[in-house]
């Protein structure tokens, strides 16, 4: 499942919330999101789901709704992950184009090294 086609492309979809655009994604700010274990384990994730979208509350993680809400911004503000509203929800999916055009091989070397970190199995993607 991907992104409404009606919003595709359109960076002024009002269901899309604001990401920087591909020239503006910072190779510090990438990896400052990517430190944390928590987003971390998201990004494997969205990667696992093979570009499908998650709803936040997908992800099983120890973590509050208020602090899981700024892992999620963090990402997306680094460019990390595109959301976009469905309803009352909120939908995920990893700029695995847009990281692979900016920063090649980037996000496949750091989740290569991340696997071992994890110290439980991930869960399924729902």
């Amino acid at each position: 499942m991907t992104i409404d086609q009606d919003c595709a492309g359109d960076p002024d979809c009002p269901r899309l919330l604001p990401e920087p655009a591909v020239a503006e994604l910072r190779l510090e700010t990438v990896l400052h999101a990517l430190a944390d274990p928590t987003r971390l384990r998201i990004v494997a994730e969205l990667a696992e789901a093979g570009g499908d979208e998650l709803n936040c509350l997908a992800f099983d993680l120890p973590v509050t709704k208020s602090t899981l809400t700024h892992h999620f911004r963090v990402l997306r503000e680094a460019g990390l992950i595109r959301q976009h509203r469905r309803g009352t929800s909120k939908m995920n999916t990893l700029r695995l184009a847009d990281l692979g055009e900016r920063f090649p091989g980037l996000l496949d070397a750091v989740l290569a090294a991340a696997e071992p970190c994890f110290p439980t199995p991930k869960p399924a993607a729902r």
